[in-house]
């Protein structure tokens, strides 16, 4: 889909190409929703951070990423497990907020075969630092540690605010597993 081609009238087809598009962007590093805002809740106060889209099950309506389990986010989500993704496209000019509830798995045989898989790539780096992340350090060093601290993030996608920003008139949807309806932009 380009930003030029012919706009999609019907919320089904809609909700298909988006779908589409989250499996592109998981696989394709380049991407412009590969990273996408995670909003989850510190206490009081809302906490974003970006992170890399791993994988889609659309069926499922899941999408899959990774993080360090020492991360603040971890503990938030046990707290919270409710979050927002939020993603932006300049290409399609089109924004996805979506509306999921978080998991975060550490062990067993999902969390295993994608551990397999990054221990293979050069992201290996990013779950085996000594300290976790955010914590204050004296100096900055390259450091490793020995340790695996990888875990699987499951977004369960309930809800999906689409808005597509066009010359001809913005357009907004909301798409949820048991239906879609048009919005007011």
């Amino acid at each position: 889909m380009s930003a030029m081609s012919a706009r999609i009238e019907s919320l089904g087809l809609i909700e298909v190409a988006l779908w589409q598009e989250l499996q592109r962007a998981s696989a394709d590093r380049q991407h412009q929703w590969r990273q996408c805002t995670l909003a989850t809740v510190d206490g009081e106060r809302a906490d974003a951070r970006l992170v890399v889209l791993r994988e889609v099950q659309p069926q499922a309506r899941q999408l899959m990423l990774y993080t360090d389990t020492r991360s603040p986010k971890v503990s938030q989500i046990a707290r919270h497990p409710q979050g927002t993704l939020v993603a932006w496209s300049p290409l399609l000019n089109w924004q996805l907020r979506l509306s999921v509830v978080l998991t975060v798995s550490d062990s067993g045989l999902d969390v295993s075969s994608r551990w397999a898989q990054v221990k293979l790539s050069r992201n290996v780096q990013d779950y085996l630092a000594p300290v976790a992340p955010g914590t204050p350090l004296m100096r900055f060093e390259v450091e490793r540690g020995s340790r695996e601290h990888f875990a699987v993030i499951t977004a369960k996608v309930q809800h999906i605010d689409w808005l597509e920003l066009h010359p001809d008139g913005h357009r907004r949807a909301r798409f949820e597993a048991g239906g879609a309806m048009w919005l007011a932009p």
